[in-house]
């Protein structure tokens, strides 16, 4: 074909694709109108010109990250319009099996890594998926559309930062339609150049006209190509204007916060009657061709709404599925503790699973604030980037939203990171990444999206070692049983550390990894010889979701969660001097939580202590304390007793955190009152 021809098709083309995305957008309108689309839908009519122009320039290996007003990247990348409609109406064929919605759209067969419903949160990423690319070596790019308000968002400049510093093959693409919902940008922003966010980032930045699909496709080509090359990414304004409301359903249209005039201006340069208007200009299209092309379009769009309102809802069993993923890829021995063991403190065991790991497959990185020549504050990534070099062993700014997100993309295209948050403390700068996106990536995709990443963080106190205060003692835990899509992980000793953090690189499922701090370190022999203690020299990975019972005895169980089980241990003896047999079981994981264990050692002993660090109200005490209730407490002999911190933040002083922190004679205390 001619360069000419080449021309005029990829022009019809993209002509094709915005009257897609019009007529489209048009009958959603109306299905949701009649009540047949369920939920929220923001639609893209008004902007067609950024997503065809700019989707003209992809190949189909290249990704696309999206926003809530997405339907239009989601037609332009080359989702089936069918698969599209029946998600919105939530039927069983959409994309994401009806479990996604306007607002999640997936298709991993064009590319397309996801839409959302949170402002700003796909940039992160975005950038992972960059990341992928870059440690790969392929020339492919990531097209990263947001909204105006999104460079409002930490997430914005965290993940802007870390792609201009790594030169990933990002090209963010704002879509400046003005407002953010009602509020105007003049409003909400304080720099009226947008381009001066991207230059605070040492990025090339263009500005053009959203309504110009010449414009849009000529800047992100350009775009386009500096990625394939390696040199980075770019930041793309395209002015533009929605002819809707922020939403359907909003009130008079959106008029209540612009005016008639307003809008009207703007649909006068509507970017399909410019282009139609252009190739009939330059004869690439006649009036004949474009009634052609308006028929097929309607037929397509006719077709898909009949596919949808045809095809069937989900089964109600359905809504179980797509948490987590069946098995691992990779399965790996178990190895019982006596085969050739040797005594390792936590933080060796961690770093050998790294090593080990990384060594087994290159997919494995291991990311996060001064894990590379510092080797991390509490030395568990020590030696790794000597061996595994900077590509791999990446020391990240202090961005946790970022290393987070870029942990998420780079997992999502292929990659097995390993990010660490330095204290669990921190945890909580990253918990929209975490909890809306990489704990529900897999379901809201209907299944698609596997996240073989880990989040390490280490946590609780260091009491009595030293003292941390309210923002490097707490622990976390809990709050990440409550949402469905993580394992959690609880290790206590460095065989069991070791063993699940290797299951959790080599699954397939997002884990949250934590880690006791106080058992970094030899000094806490003294006082817990425990957290020293055996590790097999052959591989080995230890299940998720089953329990240990690290002590037998026959008058109370006591459940504890990391440092607790070596207090648990440390109170078992001197309890047998007065002639008590606590039996200790330590869960590993919370989530899956192995309730058997549990229970058949309260149906031997009768009696329960749960003992965690974290704080009474709404803690693991309480759910296991729950579950217990309800399934096994006609074996109880007495009220179950929950150990924990008081509802206070974790204070400074010693004397204070002694009081606060639950230790061995708090324990024995409880067992001693529940046995007699």
């Amino acid at each position: 074909m001619k360069g000419t021809d080449l021309l005029k098709a990829k022009l019809l083309e993209i002509y094709e694709k915005m009257l897609q995305v019009r007529r489209f957008e048009e009958r959603a309108a109306e299905l949701w109108a009649e009540g047949k689309i369920p939920g929220i839908i923001h639609l893209y009519v008004g902007m067609e010109a950024i997503a065809a122009g700019a989707c003209a320039n992809l190949r189909p290996d290249d990704y696309v990250t999206s926003t809530h007003r997405g339907h239009g990247h989601c037609i332009a990348k080359g989702v089936s319009m069918d698969r599209m409609m029946a998600e919105l109406l939530g039927k069983k064929t959409g994309c994401c099996k009806g479990k996604g919605g306007s607002m999640h759209i997936v298709d991993l067969s064009v590319g397309l890594l996801g839409c959302t419903g949170i402002v700003g949160s796909t940039i992160p990423i975005a950038t992972g998926a960059g990341l992928s690319i870059k440690l790969k070596g392929t020339d492919q790019s990531v097209a990263c559309f947001l909204g105006d308000s999104a460079i409002n968002t930490g997430a914005f400049h965290e993940a802007m930062n870390l792609a201009s510093l790594w030169k990933l093959p990002v090209i963010f693409i704002c879509e400046n339609n003005l407002y953010g919902l009602s509020t105007s940008v003049s409003r909400s922003t304080s720099t009226k150049d947008f381009l001066q966010r991207a230059a605070a980032y040492d990025m090339p930045g263009v500005t053009v006209d959203g309504m110009d699909v010449f414009a849009v496709y000529d800047t992100v080509r350009r775009a386009v190509q500096r990625a394939r090359k390696g040199k980075g990414p770019t930041f793309v304004e395209c002015r533009a204007y929605r002819f809707r409301g922020h939403m359907e359903g909003d009130p008079k249209g959106g008029l209540t916060y612009r005016t008639e005039r307003e809008v009207a201006a703007w649909k006068k340069r509507d970017p399909i009657d410019r282009l139609r208007r252009r190739l009939l200009e330059m004869r690439i299209l006649t009036e004949k061709q474009s009634r052609s092309i308006e028929q097929t379009v309607a037929s397509e769009v006719d077709a898909a709404v009949a596919f949808a309102e045809q095809s069937p809802y989900p089964e109600q069993t359905e809504a179980m599925e797509d948490v987590f993923s069946e098995k691992t890829d990779q399965e790996i021995p178990f190895s019982k503790i006596e085969d050739g063991v040797r005594q390792l403190d936590l933080r060796t065991a961690i770093n050998e699973a790294l090593r080990e790991e990384m060594r087994r497959d290159k997919a494995v990185l291991v990311l996060g604030e001064d894990i590379g020549t510092y080797g991390g504050i509490f030395k568990c990534t020590q030696g790794l980037l000597e061996e595994f070099g900077e590509e791999r062993v990446r020391d990240t700014p202090v961005s946790e939203t970022a290393i987070v997100g870029a942990a998420i993309g780079a997992a999502a295209t292929g990659l097995r990171p390993v990010a660490e948050v330095m204290f669990e403390d921190w945890i909580d700068l990253a918990m929209d990444q975490i909890c809306n996106q990489m704990a529900k990536m897999r379901y809201m995709s209907g299944g698609q999206i596997r996240l073989p990443v880990v989040i390490r963080a280490a946590g609780g106190s260091r009491c009595p070692l030293a003292s941390g205060g309210a923002q490097h003692s707490q622990s976390l835990e809990a709050w990440f049983m409550h949402i469905p899509g993580l394992v959690v992980a609880t290790p206590a000793t460095p065989y069991d550390a070791k063993g699940l953090l290797k299951t959790a690189i080599r699954g397939n499922d997002p884990t949250v990894f934590f880690e006791p701090k106080l058992s970094y370190f030899a000094q806490a022999r003294k006082l817990y010889p425990s957290v020293i203690g055996p590790v097999p020299e052959r591989d080995y990975a230890i299940p998720f979701g089953v329990a240990d019972i690290k002590r037998k005895g026959r008058d109370a169980t006591i459940v504890a969660v990391m440092m607790m089980v070596h207090k648990a241990l440390a109170a078992a003896q001197e309890l047998t001097k007065q002639g008590i047999e606590v039996e200790i079981v330590d869960p590993r994981t919370l989530t899956p939580f192995d309730k058997n264990t549990v229970i058949d050692s309260v149906k031997k002993t009768g009696r329960l202590v749960i003992a965690t660090e974290d704080c009474r109200t709404c803690g693991i005490g309480s759910e296991i304390a729950a579950m217990i209730s309800e399934e096994a407490i006609d074996y109880l002999d007495a009220p179950i007793k929950r150990i924990a911190a008081p509802d206070v933040p974790v204070p400074y002083s010693p004397a204070l955190e002694k009081v606060v922190i639950p230790d061995e004679n708090t324990i024995i205390s409880a067992v001693k009152e529940l046995v007699s």
